[in-house]
């Protein structure tokens, strides 16, 4: 597995490290760190442009240290450019499996604003993304070893490649993985006035039956894997993403995981799907799947 960690100067940065150096990563995996520097600022005083490549140089070599005490092969690169666009073309030019980027707080109007970075690396890189936030709260978990994942299902073949994600990924000993399928139902006299209260009873029915076949289908692509395995469907008349975030409040999540639909071109630039309202407003850390194949096919 190849991991692109995008590091800048702020306090986000330490945790996105040591979140990595915690976490077992399977074997053979390899880890590139990356800081962009963006020229714009330093366009009068070139001196200066290259005193902060060289800090940056140092910050990433003194990081590098640590995922190499652990084991890891890391590489470091600075470059110059749009942080915005920059980390996306190096985790295509590099092959990343998986790009981790921080967000710059965790309070709600913090999250609302998320960095433009991050924003930009969900809608624009090639690979899976990890928007990451430890210990975002008390009582979350963020100490202890072990992960509570929240994987979100909608039947499709992207949240399969989500579920085969995390069920192939070495996992700290205890952790614990919960299936979550949406139903998407609907009132009577609202969604849809022109049905009768029976019509929109049988749609519900079907929702609930296809919400309960999707976690089936996810508890068993996890099982045989080490982790305590359990799901959740829930009864409720919210959207999708609201249900995510409100289970993953209520179970102390780490981490959300979801698989991307393969927006591509001017949709993935002004998406307003599920992930990314998620990845938004969560209070922990958030994954999102893409996987190359699926990718390719969705374009």
């Amino acid at each position: 597995m190849r991991i692109l960690i995008a590091l800048d100067a702020t306090p986000s940065a330490a945790a996105i490290l040591q979140e990595a150096v915690a976490r077992p990563w399977p074997a053979g995996s390899s880890f590139a760190l990356l800081t962009v520097v963006d020229p714009y600022g330093f366009a009068k005083a070139p001196l200066l442009l290259e005193k902060a490549k060289a800090a940056a140089r140092s910050q990433l070599q003194k990081a590098a240290e640590s995922l190499e005490g652990a084991g890891w092969k890391t590489t470091t690169d600075v470059i110059l450019g749009n942080p915005r666009r920059a980390i996306s073309g190096y985790a295509a030019g590099w092959e990343a499996d998986l790009l981790l980027v921080g967000s710059h707080g965790h309070g709600n109007m913090a999250r609302f604003f998320m960095g433009s970075t991050a924003r930009a690396a969900l809608r624009r890189a090639p690979c899976s993304v990890e928007i990451v936030r430890v210990g975002a709260k008390e009582g979350d978990g963020g100490k202890d070893d072990k992960m509570k994942i929240l994987v979100a299902t909608d039947g499709s073949e992207f949240s399969a490649a989500a579920l085969r994600s995390v069920a192939n990924r070495p996992w700290p000993k205890g952790s614990e993985v919960k299936v979550l399928a949406v139903p998407e139902l609907v009132l009577p006299l609202r969604e849809f006035p022109y049905f009768d209260a029976a019509e929109v009873e049988e749609f519900n029915k079907a929702e609930m039956e296809h919400a309960r076949a999707y976690a089936a289908e996810g508890e068993k692509i996890l099982s045989g894997k080490g982790l305590k395995v359990s799901t959740e469907v829930p009864v409720l008349w919210e959207m999708p993403s609201q249900a995510i975030l409100n289970e993953a409040e209520k179970w102390h999540a780490r981490m959300i995981v979801l698989g991307s639909h393969g927006r591509r071109g001017f949709d993935r630039l002004t998406m307003g799907s599920v992930s990314e309202t998620v990845a938004l407003h969560a209070a922990c850390s958030v994954e999102i799947i893409r996987e190359h194949s699926l990718q390719s096919e969705a374009t």
